[in-house]
């Protein structure tokens, strides 16, 4: 049965049309990152970036290269979307994108890492076999029809994402609105509809529709007889998010994914009516079936793990972000963090002060307050510096309150650990985060 759901021959529109829409929105968001402000915000600006642990390595272009790099990426978009030199385009464009995701974490979403697996699933998948460049300059490739996995692929990734996200929600500070009030006070100024969005009765709209969306909208799409009804909800759910959140280019790429869920042939009619259809399979999927089909069901496997990892993890995730990214909880919280660090000499126990101003944006310092692993980090930088610039060997202590939904301060590092001398494990939880229950 599931040999027969991943390889039964279906019309490729769907994937063709995606293709030119997400061609057209990853340029979009590489050149916007440019004109925003935000690549000088986020990689010129900062003396030091938060990458991510691990790939310390990784480390922005200098001077003004990260504009170029950004622009190389809109390019990319460009080429994907008319379908010109595609592998080479959707490869490179997977692999600049993923290293601006690992290389910087201080403006983290989750639809950045949703855009890496959304961007290796367009490098397998036979996307330029139709209405593009490729095809027309190699009519060896030219084809109408593709194996079924093509799309499932899409469509149990966008399940996974919703599914947890709905999960996620169901706690006592997004039910009690908590949550939600405090994401939206922030958006009081907004011309006509701030006000508006101050109101309660809307919060409890926004919570309980945000968990019954989330939850429902890919089987309502599956279903023929709801969707059509289903995708104007996503409309009108992925606008108002974007309105209202400004989250970037996501809201669009999810509506963009929903062509995977309508018939292909009824978007062929729509859309490529005029595209003649050419009925033509490859050997080469036949024989790789197994292959295929093991590397699916192992990627989907990880893919169902990680978003659950935090349960294996001492303490709320709600408190010691351990197992947060990479789960698909999305615009849960809000949190705030007051702290201090301070370096002492392990020579003559003089202690120094860190002046959080001298390596750190503003942006950053928002950031990374409230956060255990940038935390941890940044005191590994401050070891490295003193040690390379002027040969004192430091311990680091910091003191941190934080809050969460806007509930009272409480501490959140052992302010009696040197963090420069303990080290990182990402699958344990780390002694030196305080308890989230204290007296």
């Amino acid at each position: 049965m599931l040999n027969k759901l991943l390889f039964k021959p279906i019309d490729n529109s769907a994937l063709i049309a995606f293709r030119v829409l997400f061609g057209l929105l990853v340029a979009i968001e590489s050149f916007g990152a440019i004109f925003s402000g935000w690549v000088h915000l986020a990689f010129i600006e900062p003396k030091y970036v938060f990458s991510f642990i691990g790939f310390e390595w990784l480390q922005p272009l200098p001077d003004y290269w990260m504009y170029v790099y950004y622009a190389v990426m809109g390019i990319c978009g460009l080429l994907i979307m008319v379908g010109y030199k595609y592998r080479l385009s959707i490869i490179s464009f997977a692999i600049l994108w993923s290293g601006t995701y690992f290389m910087q974490k201080s403006s983290y979403n989750n639809h950045y890492y949703l855009l890496i697996l959304i961007s290796l699933f367009m490098a397998v998948v036979p996307a330029n076999a139709n209405f593009s460049l490729d095809s027309k300059n190699r009519p060896s490739i030219k084809s109408s029809i593709m194996p079924q996995w093509c799309t499932v692929i899409f469509i149990v990734q966008m399940f996974i994402v919703y599914t947890y996200a709905s999960i996620a929600k169901l706690y006592p500070d997004w039910l009690d609105t908590t949550a939600v009030e405090l994401l939206l006070k922030s958006k009081r100024d907004y011309y006509i509809i701030g006000d508006v969005l101050q109101q309660k009765w809307l919060h409890y709209i926004i919570a309980y529709f945000g968990i019954a969306f989330d939850l429902l909208i890919v089987p309502l799409l599956l279903w023929k007889r709801t969707r059509k009804y289903a995708f104007l909800i996503a409309i009108v759910f992925h606008l108002f998010n974007s309105i209202v959140f400004q989250i970037g280019i996501f809201p669009y790429m999810s509506l963009a994914l929903c062509v995977f869920f309508f018939d292909p042939k009824m978007v062929r009619k729509k859309i490529f009516k005029t595209q003649k259809v050419i009925e033509k399979s490859k050997d080469s999927t036949v024989r790789n079936k197994s292959i295929i089909m093991m590397l699916l069901i192992g990627y989907f496997v990880i893919q169902l793990i990680l978003p659950l990892r935090h349960w294996a993890i001492k303490d709320d995730v709600l408190w010691t972000e351990e197992g947060h990214r990479l789960s698909w909880r999305m615009m849960l919280r809000a949190r705030q963090g007051i702290i201090s660090f301070k370096a002492i000499d392990k020579a003559n126990n003089q202690t120094i002060p860190i002046q959080l101003d001298t390596y750190l944006t503003y942006k950053q310092k928002r950031s990374f307050a409230s956060k255990p692993d940038m935390i941890w980090q940044f005191a590994q930088f401050i070891k490295k510096t003193y040690k390379e610039e002027v040969n004192r060997d430091v311990m680091v202590f910091v003191d941190c309150q934080v809050k969460i939904n806007g509930k009272s301060y409480k501490p959140l590092i052992d302010p009696k650990v040197d963090l420069a001398s303990v080290k990182w494990n990402a699958f344990k939880h780390s002694p030196w985060i305080l308890p989230s229950k204290q007296d």
